[in-house]
């Protein structure tokens, strides 16, 4: 009865989820393209000669980068499968099409209707699916049950107050979980999800695959030579994936850092698309001497701040640059990845907001690989202070690269739950 209260409810909020995204469209063309995959209409693939579709599910652009690792296992050891890759958002599916191009396929993921989820499953016919992090739909899920699609939640985390919600819609979650596979980040979320009605005997504690991230090894020299020929000789710091409310704060900051050392640079890259406009033109309001990325114009020697304002070039600036902010932080969004900085040994400042992976947080705040800040006044200070002090830049970013090393093998530790899977 619960399930079919949630299933009325999501009939309905579906007309009004569809015109927000049209809505959307309207800045951003990518939002109102496809919308007939939100109610299941999936055009994929013939399989052709191949053994099955392996689908994996990553919501948005972090859960594609934690996947990465997985999706070049599955490629190496199953060849014969054809990859399946859904997101929720069109900046998730940007990123799995400059990852792997045409070597996977890429839909949209249905919204939880019955219908759609049928009519989903029917064309994919996947032979497993591989969910990240914390997705969990009751109707796919069941669905899946049915048809003997096993599923699993890959390095699968929830927060106290996520299960605390769940538990109390016990009726509607607890039959979606009885069947799934969980290979949890932690033995906290091991716990969570198995109070949610995860059956103990299929809850595994595997790690988080954001560690088992590839760093490409031309990154350094992309980075050296973009330097080279476009800022040489300044101080660079590098705000990526930041938020509306956010660049304020980091131009007010970076007016602060300028005063000290007047010919800094700072690289702004907005987390989506679709905003940047709106900063390009708070950025020529302020009077903000700056380049656009997307111009191919250079950084000159005048140039306050460079916009970021392409897509896939984040971990290369971060080479470049001298200090990583990593954004979201400094709003209540919860933070992004930190590790894609850590990677490439980079010294790392957050804002006080990192509830999206409090524990990557946390232990790089704890280790000394990251600086937490809570305003512009207090980021400024910190860059300044980093930007004279060569020796704990270069400390910093070793702890941080440390971290990502001493915390891999999670993947390969999912692939043996995939392969159980798949016999």
């Amino acid at each position: 009865m619960l399930r079919l209260i949630y299933s009325v409810l999501v009939y309905l909020a579906a007309p009004l989820a569809l015109a927000a995204l049209f809505l959307r469209g309207l800045r951003d063309p990518a939002y109102r393209g496809r919308l007939g995959e939100r109610l299941g209409y999936v055009r994929l693939d013939a399989a052709g000669d191949a053994s099955g579709r392996l689908w994996i599910h990553a919501v948005s652009v972090g859960e594609v980068q934690a996947a990465a690792a997985l999706l070049r296992i599955l490629q190496q050891r199953y060849p014969r499968y054809r990859l399946l890759v859904t997101t929720a958002t069109p900046t998730g599916a940007q990123r799995v099409h400059l990852l792997f191009g045409d070597q996977v396929q890429h839909a949209y993921l249905p919204y939880d209707l019955p219908g759609a989820v049928r009519r989903f499953l029917s064309a994919a016919r996947p032979t497993i699916a591989i969910v990240m992090e914390r997705e969990i739909w009751p109707n796919l899920f069941c669905e899946c049950a049915s048809r003997g699609i096993p599923v699993l939640l890959a390095s699968a985390r929830l927060t106290e107050r996520s299960m605390r919600l769940l538990r109390r819609l016990a009726a509607l979650f607890a039959p979606a979980m009885e069947k799934v596979t969980v290979a949890a980040q932690t033995a906290v979320d091991a716990e969570r999800f198995q109070a949610i009605g995860a059956q103990a005997s299929r809850v595994h504690v595997t790690g988080n695959v954001k560690f088992d991230m590839e760093v490409d090894e031309n990154l350094h020299q992309a980075g050296d030579a973009l330097r080279a020929s476009q800022f040489p000789g300044r101080l660079v710091w590098v705000a990526g994936s930041t938020h509306e409310g956010e660049e304020e704060q980091l131009l007010d900051a970076h007016q602060r850092v300028r005063l000290r050392y007047p010919d800094s640079l700072l690289v702004l890259a907005p987390r989506h698309p679709e905003r940047f406009e709106p900063v390009r033109a708070r950025l020529k309001a302020r009077g903000v001497r700056f380049a656009s990325r997307s111009a191919g114009a250079p950084a000159g020697a005048d140039t306050e701040v460079l916009l970021a304002d392409t897509l896939g070039e984040l971990p290369m600036f971060y080479a470049a640059g001298d200090i990583a902010f990593v954004g979201g932080s400094l709003v209540p969004v919860g933070g992004h990845n930190l590790l894609e900085p850590a990677a490439l040994a980079r010294p790392i400042v957050v804002g006080p907001h990192n509830f999206n992976s409090q524990d990557i947080a946390r232990m790089f705040l704890d280790s000394g690989a990251a600086v937490e800040v809570d305003s512009a006044a207090q980021l400024a200070k910190v860059i300044i202070d980093l930007a004279g002090d060569a020796a704990r830049r270069a400390t910093m970013g070793n702890l941080g690269r440390q971290i990502v090393a001493d915390n891999r093998g999670a993947a390969a530790r999912v692939m043996q739950l995939i392969e159980t899977s798949l016999r």
